[in-house]
């Protein structure tokens, strides 16, 4: 009994001594290097394609979300005739 009871002791400790050392490389300087070049590229279109992409979604949903945001103050505005 008393060497099940130091097994379980032991447990605890093996699993907290195991953690993943993991290392990174350090991107900073690269890219301060890319967004402070003179170019005539807007700094937030700047990462690529990705950038470019999600700068036109937004975009896109901003304007979506006027239009539907001026429909429904329409509609709003103009209640239905209760018989």
């Amino acid at each position: 009994m008393l060497s099940s009871l130091q097994a379980l002791r032991h447990i605890p400790q093996r699993t907290l001594n195991v953690a993943p050392v993991r290392q990174f490389k350090n991107k900073v300087p690269e890219k301060q290097k890319l967004f402070q070049e003179d170019d005539s590229i807007p700094v937030h279109l700047k990462g690529g394609a990705g950038d470019a992409l999600l700068y036109r979604a937004t975009m896109l949903f901003t304007a979506l979300g006027t239009v539907y945001a001026l429909y429904q103050l329409g509609v709003a505005s103009f209640p239905k005739k209760q018989n």
